[in-house]
């Protein structure tokens, strides 16, 4: 599902993902655009200093997400584990602990509060020549695999 750039769409869809699928894990994808053949792992979601205009115009009020929300959530996927334990040949991966306060990480942080930690959030290069939506698909193939085995773990 592509979600808006527009803070308070992205939430409102984000809440029905989890309302209405109630899935095991969301797994969010956003682009970087600044990054060049790199995929960022990123563990948390932050709640606060989306000042930045979205689509629309609009900022959320106070430049907060969720105002009974805690000031992040770590998602239980273990970011640094995977950033270790897999590699896709011709690309980095890096881990992270900041999303960037825009889009990407309010909807990271929206999923992780109504999804009880269970959302993941990776962004990607643009695609060129060299990372090509294939070869993006078949990265995020394996490192989402490697989620849900974590996830597997977790229920055990």
């Amino acid at each position: 599902m592509q979600l808006p750039v527009v803070y308070q769409k992205a939430k409102e869809q984000v809440f029905m993902i989890w309302k209405t699928l109630q899935p095991l894990l969301t797994v969010h994808v956003g682009l970087a655009s600044s990054a060049k053949a790199i995929i960022i792992l990123e563990q948390c979601g932050k709640n606060k200093g989306y000042q930045e205009m979205d689509a629309c115009g609009f900022h959320p009020e106070g430049g907060c997400c969720m105002l009974d929300g805690p000031e992040k959530i770590e998602s239980t996927i273990n970011m640094k584990t995977l950033w270790k334990n897999t590699s896709v040949e011709g690309i980095d991966i890096i881990f992270s602990r900041d999303a960037g306060r825009y889009i990407c990480d309010y909807t990271y942080y929206a999923s992780l509060y109504y999804g009880n930690g269970r959302a993941a959030f990776i962004h990607v290069p643009p695609l060129s020549k060299s990372v090509t939506a294939d070869f993006i698909g078949k990265a995020l193939q394996t490192i989402i695999l490697e989620m849900l085995k974590q996830c597997g773990e977790e229920r055990e």
